[in-house]
């Protein structure tokens, strides 16, 4: 293992290297890798939902090679390096599991949450050097798919003490904010229908999180389901030697209709 590791790292110095290396990976900067690291971590996640195990070992491998190019451009700068890298989330994972590295006991799920998270306001404290004190909301990345930030956001929000104390009242907030996109949709201004359409998103990502789902993850299968449903009326519509533009609406919806129950999905 340590050898393959190693190997890796060997391997990337050259592709680096400024005599004899390879000219496109000589041109990549931290900024330039962003969409490949994005595209990497995605087809990993596509690899674990279709099960295919084969590909996730590939897809891993892909991702892993991300943190060694970074970890060599930052060495090359001398800022640091994979073993340092390496080292630092040992340490992270050493910090937040007193109860297995150290003597801490926790009686519940509960109580390892609220000290996963008392460790990690520690850490953000530690890192901000600013006069101003911190935002309990400090750290987190804005760059992130952005039902992923509003749900750490919320997350956030919730462990100091800003949520609903159950999912109902959030079921009412979800229809109010419904009611208000309807309102604003009706006043024809366009900038007050895109804030309340992202009020609503932002509530339903919280209704998401009271049903203990995740909003992305959720999503992305209900898209999935969207693509298979319409290829099946894409199919039943060639089947009659027609295109989708020769049908009208409710003849597509009948399809549709008929997907749910053919796919069973």
């Amino acid at each position: 293992m340590l050898n393959n590791t190693q190997q890796l790292l060997d391997i990337m110095a050259r592709l680096r290297h400024p005599d004899g290396g390879c000219a496109w990976d000589l041109k990549q900067n931290f900024s330039s890798l962003i969409p490949y690291l994005i595209e990497e971590a995605y087809e990993v996640v596509d690899a674990i939902e279709r099960n295919d195990l084969d590909e996730l070992r590939n897809e891993l491998g892909d991702l892993l090679l991300q943190v060694v190019f970074h970890a060599q451009i930052a060495k090359e700068l001398g800022l640091f390096d994979f073993e340092q890298v390496a080292q630092g989330i040992s340490e992270k994972l050493i910090r937040r599991h007193p109860h297995v590295f150290a003597d801490a006991v926790f009686d519940s799920d509960e109580e390892r949450h609220q000290a996963w998270e008392q460790i990690k306001t520690e850490e953000r404290r530690q890192k901000n050097t600013t006069v101003k004190k911190a935002s309990v909301l400090s750290g987190i990345a804005n760059n992130q798919p952005a039902l992923i930030e509003c749900k750490k956001i919320q997350d956030r929000a919730a462990d100091h003490g800003f949520d609903w104390p159950d999912v109902l009242p959030v079921f009412d907030k979800v229809l109010e904010e419904l009611n208000e996109v309807r309102e604003a949709w009706v006043s024809g201004n366009a900038t007050h229908i895109e804030e309340e359409v992202g009020d609503l998103l932002l509530v339903t990502v919280n209704l998401a999180r009271h049903l203990n789902l995740d909003a992305e993850t959720t999503l992305k299968k209900s898209t999935k389901k969207f693509v298979k449903r319409f290829q099946y009326i894409e199919q039943q519509v060639e089947t009659s030697k027609r295109t989708l533009k020769d049908c009208n609406l409710e003849e597509l919806s009948d399809y549709w209709n008929r997907a749910k129950v053919d796919l069973k999905s």
